[in-house]
């Protein structure tokens, strides 16, 4: 995940109150509790027994969760988390959701859930304190803009090179931007905040981010944001996004194999589609 996408999560749980910190802190050594057994699937090891224990950032933003109601099954991450559940053999009854921040999911040490779905991007750094499942999920690298801006109306990447855009440096985001409008129309940033700060000034008329990032900064951080389109796929790939698991976790093979299921049978495309696609419409540039 990007140096941004950190920041991010930091300002969207600023908003979090006091009681919901002390809250998630005093139940935050449950994972010490023995693990009960769950779930038809194999008798899995769970936090509580005959539970599938699911954590989710708070607030959890739209497309990933919609209105911030993650048992409503609602929103791409909701309904994948349902999804791999049920593979699992938990009916929706037996999933309970809790909450937590991204920094505290990904530090080292016992949790009070069994999987946590909020966008982590899989990274070697990270697999040394964590287990990550198969990813559910590669992004795609995305134009985002305000209203605004002349180049809120471009549909194709021949548009796009009319314009100023804005990318953050030695990134995916830098890679694609390059291959698909060429460095000469790239105005180069240190960090995705600078990039941000620019669009909002005036400098550049776009910016070039993940698309999860993307739905962020057209959400929650710009006036009247809108994200124009998502690139075509290219040989940069993307980040991939996965389930994190506690270090060693027992589940950690089971969810794999759920994951990995749901991608061979079309399930996640499918998801995908609902989710990412027809519902937020970011359409591919042509």
């Amino acid at each position: 995940m990007t140096a941004f996408a950190r920041l991010r999560r930091t300002a969207a749980f600023a908003a979090v109150t006091a009681a919901t910190a002390l809250a998630l802190t005093a139940c935050a050594f449950a994972g010490d509790a023995p693990a009960a057994s769950g779930g038809a699937e194999g008798d899995l090891p769970t936090v509580t027994a005959g539970s599938l224990t699911i954590a989710t950032g708070e607030p959890a933003f739209e497309p990933w969760v919609i209105g911030d109601d993650p048992s409503s099954g609602e929103g791409f991450e909701s309904a994948v988390a349902y999804a791999v559940a049920e593979k699992l053999g938990f009916a929706k009854d037996d999933v309970v959701w809790v909450r937590s921040t991204f920094d505290s999911a990904i530090a080292p040490g016992a949790k009070d859930w069994d999987l946590n779905i909020q966008q982590f991007s899989v990274t070697d750094e990270r697999k040394q304190a964590l287990d990550f499942s198969s990813p559910y999920y590669t992004t795609t690298q995305a134009v985002v803009t305000t209203a605004a801006s002349p180049a809120a109306s471009a549909t194709s990447v021949a548009e796009l090179k009319d314009y100023t855009v804005g990318v953050m440096t030695a990134t995916t985001s830098y890679t694609v931007a390059e291959e698909q409008l060429g460095a000469d129309r790239l105005s180069v940033y240190n960090s995705n905040d600078d990039a941000v700060a620019a669009l909002q000034s005036g400098q550049v008329d776009a910016i070039v981010v993940d698309l999860p990032t993307a739905f962020y900064l057209a959400g929650a951080v710009l006036d009247d944001g809108k994200v124009v389109g998502q690139f075509p796929d290219s040989s940069a790939g993307g980040d991939e996004l996965a389930f994190v698991l506690p270090k060693g976790s027992e589940l950690t093979s089971a969810v794999s194999d759920a994951v990995d299921a749901l991608r061979e049978d079309g399930t996640l495309a499918e998801l995908e589609q609902t989710w990412l696609s027809d519902a937020v419409d970011v359409p591919v540039l042509s």
